[in-house]
């Protein structure tokens, strides 16, 4: 490693200090020139020979970067260098007496300053706050651009929101000086024309990720308020802001899209699920969310509604109407023969015509009430179907027993009342027995034939099917134990009956048999009444599915209408304007 000596140290020292000093040194023209225009120069004095005259004044803007637009409280904060040329006769010199020094950079806290300042300010100081170095030209001419951030209010229009303009504007003029003594210009204004549609430069603008400047024009006004006679003059720089929808679109128009979406699939949830008013409740309350979201977003303005709004509240009426229309299917759905009565109007409305233009067909059943298709269906599938069967049958076992409760009550007991020599005398057995012989006249396990003897005589000759089914479950082979044994004591009391009376004219017919006639012809009626009572509820049960068929397609086309009526409207759906920011700025295109 090189060691330095004391000496190369305090050499290397003297150059570092001697260097800069060299440099100062170097120019003594600029400090002679600085020092021959602030010596005696008052800053306070407005810089012209005669007090009559006016200062042209000249400004303009450099947006540099749009840093947020507030809805809620409406402020636009944009960064922007304020360019500002005016003519100081007070600064002025020849180039030859100094060197031939044509410019010169000087604080701005030493000369004279326009006082211009930003009108609509929101928030923040109305003058600029970084007093840089302004730039003297031998002329007189005085360039000044200091960097200031505004916040200005721009009221904002939300009726398209989000897909929405905004045109924002920042009024410039003097606070003190009125028209008579400075004449304050756009800086490219040609043949005092009062507007420049090129109002602000661009060329370093970064690009913003939430809007695209479609327009900044700038315009010179001359006023007369009422607290003076003089004119004011003050020039207004307007933004014309277009919102970039990707945003708002995926996170809000989509998902209200698929809750309004949701409350059409309420009509094509089966009535027996039971989820149909909890599924539009939780569909209502997800809408609530979304309004608070979008509450907190907008502007707390009654001048008008927004788009997204209007359809949030659009969606929530459908809802609410969904909601309703979903009660009424509920009630027409449970509806039974002996709370309801059919009127005809509704069977030819709902079950003759209505299918027919909603797409719907109601299953053909032939007189078992079984589908025809049956016998074609493979026996994997005819296996299901005996399964499907049985469990239909367990819940008609149910409706059977609610149909007795609520039709034959007191009757089906003092029909279940035997005397003592009926083998079952519980009402367990009796409860027992009546469910047997309800099983086997449902699934035609037996047939009573009475038939004309030869010896005149009547008999009853119990058939039994002998063909065995692929399910036991489905069709047993035997009959039940219960009515084997009334069928022993029938028969046996008929033997004994004919034995008796051989040789009488007439035959005596037993009283059991006809207490057991008697109560298989009540047993027959009573299953005609119930499979009349089942048919009225599945018709019933047929009009709340053509109820539902009918608010799905009113809905659907409520909704795609709705949708289409209020989101449509916005004219920036139809504007393909390029932004300008693009096209000017430099600082995007190379991005």
């Amino acid at each position: 490693m090189m060691l330095i000596s004391f000496n190369q140290f305090k050499l290397l020292m003297m150059m570092i200090f001697i260097w800069p000093l060299d440099q100062l040194l170097a120019n003594p023209d600029a400090k002679r020139l600085y020092d021959d225009l602030i010596n005696g120069y008052n800053s306070i004095i407005r810089p012209l020979g005669n007090n009559s005259d006016r200062l042209v004044v000249k400004m303009g803007l450099r947006l540099s970067q749009l840093i947020d637009v507030n809805l809620k409280n409406q402020i636009m904060t944009t960064n922007v260098f304020v360019v500002q040329e005016w003519i100081d006769y007070k600064l002025k010199w020849e180039p030859e007496d100094y060197g031939g020094v044509t410019k010169l950079h000087v604080p701005s806290e030493q000369i004279w300053l326009p006082d211009i300042a930003l009108y609509n300010n929101a928030d923040g100081a109305y003058e600029i706050q970084i007093l840089t170095k302004a730039i003297l030209h031998s002329d007189g001419l005085v360039i000044w651009k200091p960097p200031a951030i505004y916040k200005s209010s721009c009221e904002i229009d939300v009726e398209y929101f989000p897909f929405d303009e905004q045109t924002c504007f920042m009024k410039f003029g003097s606070w003190t000086y009125d028209g008579y003594t400075i004449d304050l210009r756009h800086i490219h204004e040609k043949n005092d024309e009062p507007v420049v549609e090129m109002g602000m430069d661009l060329s370093g603008f970064y690009l913003s990720v939430e809007w695209d400047i479609m327009a900044v024009p700038a315009r010179r006004k001359v006023i007369f308020y009422s607290c003076c006679d003089t004119p004011y003059i003050d020039i207004t720089f307007n933004i014309t802001l277009r919102r970039k929808t990707l945003f708002y679109t995926f996170n809000l128009i989509i998902p209200c899209v698929a809750i309004s979406c949701l409350s059409i699939l309420v009509f094509y949830l089966p009535s027996d699920s039971g989820e149909k008013v909890s599924l539009s409740i939780s569909i209502m309350l997800s809408l609530v969310v979304f309004f608070l979201l979008l509450a907190e977003i907008i502007p707390p303005t009654s001048l008008t509604v927004p788009l997204l709004g209007r359809y949030l509240l659009f969606t929530m009426i459908l809802v609410t109407l969904s909601s309703v229309a979903t009660i009424a299917v509920l009630n027409v759905n449970f509806r039974s023969p002996s709370t309801h009565r059919m009127a005809p109007w509704v069977k030819k409305v709902f079950i003759q015509i209505l299918p027919k233009y909603l797409c719907m067909q109601r299953p053909p059943q032939d007189s078992n009430g079984e589908d025809d298709d049956d016998e074609e269906l493979t026996e994997e599938q005819q296996q299901q179907q005996m399964n499907t069967d049985m469990e239909q049958q367990q819940q008609r076992r149910q409706r059977y027993d609610q149909y007795d409760q609520q039709q034959y009550g007191p009757m089906m007991d003092d029909f279940y009342s035997f005397d003592n020599n009926y083998p079952y005398s519980s009402k367990q057995q009796q409860q027992r027995r009546s469910n047997s012989i309800t099983e086997s006249i449902d699934s035609n396990e037996f047939t009573i034939i009475p038939e004309k003897c030869n010896d005149n005589h009547q008999r009853i000759r119990f058939s039994q099917q002998q063909q065995q089914q692929p399910s036991q479950l489905y069709q047993p082979n035997i009959i039940n134990d219960e009515l084997q044994d009334d069928v022993q004591i029938i028969a046996d009391q008929s033997k004994s009956d004919d034995s008796i009376n051989s040789n009488e004219q007439y035959p005596t017919i037993s009283p059991n048999l006809k207490r057991l006639t008697t109560r298989i012809q009540f047993l027959s009626q009573h299953k005609r009444n119930l499979d009349k009572y089942l048919q009225i509820e599945d018709d019933w049960k047929f009009v709340a599915m053509v109820l539902d068929r009918l608010f799905l397609w009113i809905f659907t086309i409520s909704c795609i209408s709705g949708a289409a009526l209020i989101i449509l409207r916005a004219p920036t759906l139809y504007s393909f304007r390029q932004p300008i920011d693009i096209l000017y700025s430099k600082v995007g295109s190379n991005h």
